[in-house]
């Protein structure tokens, strides 16, 4: 089995530079300033794990990964850094892609339902406060108790509508819930629905083992999330990315040590995963990191500087590629001097002072080695990639589409009973026998009963047209239904 060929150490052919897939999964750092090459990395790695039969999931960021499904174009400076490397002769390669996109537009639709995203990662994506975060775990246990799905989001917008016409027997069951706390979640949601966030909850859902596969040649399937429209609303993006590693960590077995990992994650602009985190949520996402490598699964975090990342998680990245860092103030010198600390001292040169020489295409490396020690850092001139470098065109990202055999699963959205329809059944019975309690009050042998017997009407009619009122209210929040169980996936697993 091949370990996967990054480049060559100071350019010399002889000293190749390998990432061993035995210790894969214990993930890894791809950190540099803008324009230093770390998309080129990336994609080499992606090639690399893909040849070695091993799935890879990425997100596309600015839409220069879609050209793995392209052979290269074999450009003057690409066919020169592979001679200067020793990479001959450098053959252009496809790879196996499948394109995803939470809006359904350039890619196979991502879904999750509310239920599996759960309160506390939904409460994150609509940024509530502690406060609304309680609101919403009383909305989600009620659903549990009464047996109703929460699917997408006008289940979890009629619930709510529901618990606050119920206020007050909500919060004698369950602490106080106020309809303040109630209106400022349906806003959220509302925003959360205009900014495209509604396109991620609904079924089918995503079947995880979807991203694991390879190809009729062994190759592991590339899996890219197309993430151009996705970073405009940036908080969705982290949320989505640490709801798939919750997802991963609940759903793979224990596998112990593999010689090659069953996935490799890459988590690009990684720093948005921790940006304004609580402390409690980075302590979960540490757990999750940790522990994940042990279903096989390597994470990797791409980020401008290392900076970015908490120390806690910093220090399980056993595999770094390290590419260029401007210092232009005292403060990003410090940082420099900061990075260069963590790597394995190199005698033959002074890791701060080359951090800010490297050009383009040129990297610092540090990979672990035979017994899963840091190996020394090395000057590395990184491989030029086999595919195209850039965007695939439109013809092609069509082609790869229609013959990765996924559509017919996801392409088409489901709609079964769940909250809302539940609710709106039940309000609806409700406002039917009102109706008919109502008329039949009005006949001539409602007057010859007991005055107490029409009393008892009179309230119970009442209580029937508050629920038809509730009827209409949850008819109306059709269109502003929102997100469902966004993290349950992370805090239920680690509950467990």
């Amino acid at each position: 089995m091949n370990d996967i060929y990054l480049g060559s150490q100071n350019g010399e052919p002889e000293n190749r530079q390998l990432l061993a897939l035995k210790w894969a999964n214990r993930h890894g750092l791809i950190a540099g300033a803008t324009g230093t090459g770390k998309t080129v990395t990336l994609q080499v790695m992606a090639e690399g794990f893909s040849n070695a039969g091993v799935p890879v999931f990425m997100a596309d960021v600015k839409g220069d990964l879609s050209g793995l499904c392209m052979p290269s174009e074999k450009q003057d400076f690409l066919v020169k850094r592979a001679e200067e490397i020793g990479l001959t002769p450098y053959q252009p390669q496809a790879f196996p892609v499948v394109f995803w996109d939470l809006f359904a537009q350039a890619g196979h639709p991502v879904r999750t339902t509310v239920s599996e995203i759960g309160p506390v990662l939904l409460s994150r994506l609509l940024d509530l406060n502690e406060t609304q975060e309680g609101v919403m775990s009383v909305a989600f246990h009620l659903a549990d108790e009464e047996g109703m799905l929460l699917l997408d989001l006008k289940d979890i917008q009629a619930l709510l509508t529901h618990i606050g016409e119920n206020a007050s027997e909500v919060s004698g069951r369950y602490g106080q819930v106020s309809k303040a706390s109630i209106g400022a979640i349906q806003r959220a949601l509302l925003q959360f629905e205009q900014q495209g966030g509604e396109h991620f909850f609904g079924e089918p859902a995503l079947d995880l083992q979807d991203f694991i596969r390879t190809d009729m040649d062994g190759k592991g399937v590339i899996n890219i999330l197309k993430a151009d429209r996705l970073m405009q609303s940036p908080r969705l993006y982290a949320t989505f990315l640490l709801w798939l590693l919750a997802e991963l960590f609940e759903e793979l077995p224990e596998a112990g040590d593999m010689d090659k990992p069953k996935l490799v994650f890459f988590f690009d602009e990684a720093h948005l995963l921790f940006k304004d985190a609580p402390k409690p949520l980075l302590e979960k996402i540490e757990q999750v990191v940790r522990l994940i490598r042990s279903k096989g699964v390597g994470v990797y975090f791409v980020t401008q500087n290392p900076q970015d990342m908490p120390e806690s998680i910093l220090g399980q990245l056993g595999n770094r590629v390290q590419h260029a860092l401007r210092a232009f103030t005292p403060q990003q010198q410090n940082f420099i001097k900061q990075a260069a600390q963590t790597y394995r001292a190199n005698p033959d040169f002074k890791v701060d002072q080359v951090i800010g020489e490297l050009v383009t295409g040129e990297a610092l490396v540090s990979t672990l080695q035979d017994k899963g020690e840091p190996g020394i850092v090395q000057r590395t001139l990184i491989r030029p990639p086999s595919s195209r470098l850039g965007p695939a065109t439109a013809e092609a990202q069509r082609v790869a589409m229609m013959a990765d055999g996924i559509g017919a699963r996801y392409d088409s959205c489901q709609d079964r009973q769940s909250a809302y329809e539940i609710l709106n059944a039940r309000a609806e019975k409700a406002a039917a026998q009102a109706e008919k309690a109502q008329s039949a009050a009005r006949t001539p042998a409602a007057s010859t009963k007991p005055k107490s017997t029409q009393t008892g009407a009179r309230r119970q009619n009442t209580g029937d047209a508050f629920v038809k009122s509730m009827v209409r209210s949850v008819g109306s929040s059709v269109g502003r239904a929102i997100t469902r169980e966004i993290m349950r996936g992370i805090m239920g697993s680690m509950r467990r």
